[in-house]
């Protein structure tokens, strides 16, 4: 694993948003794009959370909850409607591949 990114959470610079949490180790991708790098996890605020963004060492949730929203937005736009009457539910059976294994 690399650890060499441990300046830009710790020291300021660009956001990052925490993708993975580990024990010890966490995965975090700039918001400006780039490779996802993994950094220690003591260098992160103590209470972030997967999903999270950090900016400057600290926890910016205006800016994540911002991020949610956006991706939220995004994936109603990305849905597909279902027909008015087509009812999904109805005699389907438990599986798909019963008849066939």
């Amino acid at each position: 694993m690399m650890l060499g990114a441990v300046g830009v959470v710790a020291c300021g610079g660009e956001a990052v948003q925490v993708e993975l949490l580990e024990d010890e180790v966490a995965q975090v991708v700039p918001l400006g794009g780039g490779p996802a790098r993994t950094v220690p996890r003591s260098t992160l605020p103590s209470n972030v959370r997967e999903g999270d963004v950090v900016r400057d060492g600290r926890l910016d949730a205006e800016l994540g909850a911002r991020l949610a929203r956006e991706v939220a937005e995004w994936r109603a736009r990305l849905a597909v409607p279902v027909p008015i009457g087509l009812d999904l539910d109805s005699g389907a059976s438990g599986s798909l591949t019963t008849g066939k294994e």
